[in-house]
């Protein structure tokens, strides 16, 4: 296992709360929101049904069968609009449908294919759908409800809070509606993805447990079992934290991941090593890993940095050649590796309740986060000295912010960046002026 390194970090005025796995499956996913949405909306209809003929029992009741006509005629002419509503709201659907059809392209060809998840957990574009669909489907149920030339003397029921139900459902998607658009213009847009990305990336770093006061680290011992993955292969998505930390404390063991969240699985191959005793049985271990086809920003401490770098390298590419985009994507790695600077990386320790260690995540040191970071980017701008110029800056901020025994990388990455440009730029003014610090790349 990779080397402790563990320092005193401040604890942030106000730590995000952990989902669940199953919560943060749930907002990758499309058709949970919209589901249901129809299925509540279901619900909320017939609690409006009952209203409705509650009303009209209380208006019979009481002999105001003048008021009791009102309110059958106010309903026979929202009869009209509902009928329009629902015909309209397909076509609104389709609209919108087509809008995140034509932003997902674009965002994918133009930055990386990587960032269609931001669209997928976009909390408007969900929303905007979710109450489409469900003000779709109560105009087909409050029509059923509809019994024209109804005598007031004998009607069961109008449709009158169902109606102004079916307004205000309107009203929302519309407001959605502009809400959705405004969103979707903004994911279009890099300098907001760039920024989306960033923020994930902060929250995975700041989900991570503080290092220990007394700052050691614990000493595991010998690896006693072995457990094999026997799912099927794919991405590590995951790990159930809290199901895996109560399955240890019972058996009196510390259980270590020997992949890192983001590593592709074979089965068969060793996914937890046990310290301390006899592996758990299987049933115990179940759903404890989640495995897909794609990496998420749940648990996966690098995967902000990748696509930061993704979206460099395609904005450096002969093909699109956008320098500016590179520096903006620059601006973040470099915030970014500025926050983990100070922060224990290698392993991720979970304790139980009484503060006994029982779980150890392997998370990327320092050297891989920078060489993640700067790698492919410095490969390709070594003939583009805006992106030139915005490194050697971020890497000198870099220098100043990182303690003395993470310098190493750092100074590393400078040396092989000043060789580039160096044996690419074809006069020694050239050479100077792309090997001139500057935040801003070229002004």
């Amino acid at each position: 296992m990779s080397d402790w390194m563990v320092t005193q970090t401040p604890l942030p005025r106000r730590r995000p709360r952990a989902l669940s796995p199953l919560r943060e499956h749930l907002r990758d996913t499309f058709w949970f929101a919209p589901t249901a949405a129809m299925v509540g909306v279901f619900v909320v209809w017939l609690v409006a049904q009952e209203l409705d003929a509650a009303l009209v029992r209380s208006l019979r009741d009481d002999g105001d069968f003048d008021t009791l006509a009102d309110l059958l005629r106010f309903a026979d002419d929202a009869k009209t609009v509902v009928s329009a509503v629902g015909s309209a709201m397909m076509t609104f659907i389709g609209v919108v449908f087509s809008i995140s059809l034509v932003a997902v392209q674009m965002a994918s060809g133009q930055f990386t294919p990587r960032v269609v998840r931001l669209f997928v957990r976009s909390r408007i574009t969900k929303a905007t759908f979710a109450v489409f669909l469900a003000t779709f489907v109560l105009t087909l149920l409050v029509l059923t409800s509809y019994d024209s030339g109804a005598d007031p003397l004998v009607v069961a029921s109008a449709p009158l809070v169902q109606s102004v139900l079916t307004l205000v459902m309107v009203a929302l998607s519309l407001l959605l509606f502009v809400m959705y658009v405004n969103t979707t213009l903004r994911l279009m847009r890099v300098s907001h993805v760039i920024a989306r990305i960033a923020a994930e990336s902060f929250r995975v770093a700041a989900l991570m447990p503080l290092p220990a006061q007394d700052g050691q680290a614990p000493a595991l011992g010998p690896v006693t079992a072995w457990v094999a993955h026997e799912g099927q292969a794919g991405v590590l998505r995951d790990v159930h934290i809290a199901r895996l930390v109560r399955v240890a404390r019972k058996h009196g063991v510390v259980l270590r991941t020997v992949p890192r969240t983001g590593d592709f699985l074979v089965p068969g191959t060793p996914v937890l090593a046990v310290h301390g005793g006899q592996a758990p049985p299987r049933r115990a271990l179940r759903y404890a890993l989640s495995v897909g086809v794609e990496r998420t920003f749940h648990q996966d401490l690098a995967f902000g940095l990748r696509q930061l770098s993704d979206i460099a390298l395609r904005a450096l590419s002969s093909a699109v050649n956008d320098p500016t985009t590179a520096v903006q994507a620059l601006d973040r790695v470099v915030q970014i590796l500025a926050t983990l600077s100070r922060r224990p990386l290698d392993a991720v320790v979970h304790r139980d309740r009484r503060g006994t260690v029982r779980l150890v995540q392997p998370v990327p040191g320092w050297t891989e986060l920078v060489d993640l970071g700067f790698t492919e980017i410095r490969a390709c701008a070594a003939r583009t000295p805006q992106v030139t110029r915005r490194m050697l800056a971020g890497l000198d901020d870099l220098l100043l912010l990182a303690p003395p025994d993470r310098r190493e990388p750092l100074l590393r990455h400078r040396a092989l960046l000043r060789q580039a440009v160096e044996r690419s730029a074809p006069s020694p003014a050239d050479r100077a002026f792309g090997l001139q610090p500057d935040r801003q790349g070229i002004g």
